[in-house]
């Protein structure tokens, strides 16, 4: 049987320690910083462990953090066989949350990994993203962010005028756009306040200017995003859909990744969580809960808003909708999240057929360095 060096890294921002062992030999616990130097010793060290054993095979896990997937590319770049776990998926017992230290961490982490690679037990991994995919994610969900801001900054300006008595006219309370005039009307009655609450109207009224520009600029990018070759084809065939626009058809996008990797709608509704929790247990066997809300909550936000955009232009999904709802008070929401789990499922139907560009997929793990340095030295014996 091969050996196989296993690791359990507790990772922190500045601070690597590792619990490492070969197979079901006792663990090392060692630490190092994590920084570039840091990385490097920490990759010496893991190497000559495998050279001491005469393994072939290295396999690191750590819990997923603020950190990213930088020390994930670090390692798998190095051929070692890399995995990020979720930290919701990882049970921990009241105890373990009351008598917590890096070195148990630390050691839970390579008890989880030696039962996946000496046992074959499921590992809660995280799947990484490819780098594009993650840069495309960061311009995404600075426009949905910079959106939210406008929103709250809107509701600033409305609070201030409330407080202040300031009943907005007929005439603008009907148009739900914060259009030019309006705004000009807001400046107007900033004059009518209190002269230390003028400024204030207009302070704030500045700083949702600069949020209507950056919106601007980011749906300028959006639009040359959606316009490259791994989102041309998707993002067409996705808008095609009722309530679909190019920021929902882009988040869907970015947000679920390499497509392939959902086998069946089940898969995809999981993962969005618009799935009931199962509360079954001895004699309940037919027993479900509220949805999961499992994954990322900005894509449930926006299939929140396409999914009401398709019931007020499509017959079929309004039909739906009103079906599911019935005359039943308290079904409003339900009906809206099985909306919202059917469209879902549906986009990534379309999305699939339409093509899933192979930049969106994970890259396979490269041979480990060591094995490419003899292969290396092989060929030019040779």
């Amino acid at each position: 049987m091969n050996q196989v060096i296993i690791v359990g890294c507790d990772l922190h921002d500045r601070s690597l320690l590792l619990k490492a062992a070969c197979g079901m030999d006792a663990p090392q616990q060692k630490s190092f910083l994590n920084d570039c130097d840091g990385r490097q010793a920490m990759l010496d060290y893991l190497l000559g462990l495998a050279q001491q054993h005469q393994a072939d095979r290295i396999v690191f896990v750590y819990e997923a953090s603020g950190q990213g997937y930088g020390l994930y590319d670090f390692l798998t770049d190095q051929g070692i066989e890399c995995y990020v776990l979720s930290p919701s998926h990882l049970p921990k017992s009241a105890k373990q949350k009351r008598n917590k230290t890096d070195a148990k961490d630390a050691q839970m982490l390579l008890e989880r990994a030696r039962a996946y690679v000496l046992a074959g037990n499921d590992l809660p991994i995280v799947w990484a993203p490819p780098k594009a995919l993650r840069n495309d994610r960061e311009l995404v969900r600075a426009r949905l962010e910079t959106a939210e801001a406008g929103a709250a900054m809107k509701l600033r300006i409305l609070a201030l005028l409330k407080r202040h008595s300031r009943a907005i006219p007929e005439v603008y309370r009907n148009n739900p756009n914060w259009t030019k005039r309006f705004l000009r009307y807001l400046a107007t009655e900033a004059q009518q306040l209190p002269s230390v609450v003028g400024p204030v109207l207009l302070s704030l009224l500045a700083r949702l200017e600069v949020i209507r520009q950056q919106v601007t600029e980011l749906d300028r990018q959006l639009r040359k995003l959606a316009l490259t070759e791994r989102y041309r084809v998707p993002c067409e065939t996705l808008r095609k859909l009722k309530g679909v626009g190019l920021l929902t058809a882009l988040t869907f996008l970015t947000e679920m990744g390499d497509l392939n990797r959902f086998p069946n709608r089940r898969t995809v509704g999981a993962y969005l969580g618009l799935t009931p929790a199962a509360l079954e247990s001895g004699e309940a066997d037919d027993r479900k809960g509220h949805i999961t809300r499992q994954g990322g909550a900005r894509l449930r936000k926006m299939l929140c808003q396409a999914a009401w955009a398709a019931i007020r232009n499509d017959a079929a999904v309004r039909t739906a909708w009103q079906r599911i709802r019935g005359d039943r008070p308290g079904r409003g929401k339900k009906a809206i999240v099985a909306i919202m789990r059917r469209l879902g499922i549906r986009m990534w139907h379309v999305a699939v057929a339409a093509g899933v560009s192979s930049d969106l997929a994970a890259r396979p793990i490269p041979p480990p360095c060591w094995l490419r340095a003899s292969s290396t030295n092989v060929s030019q014996a040779t």
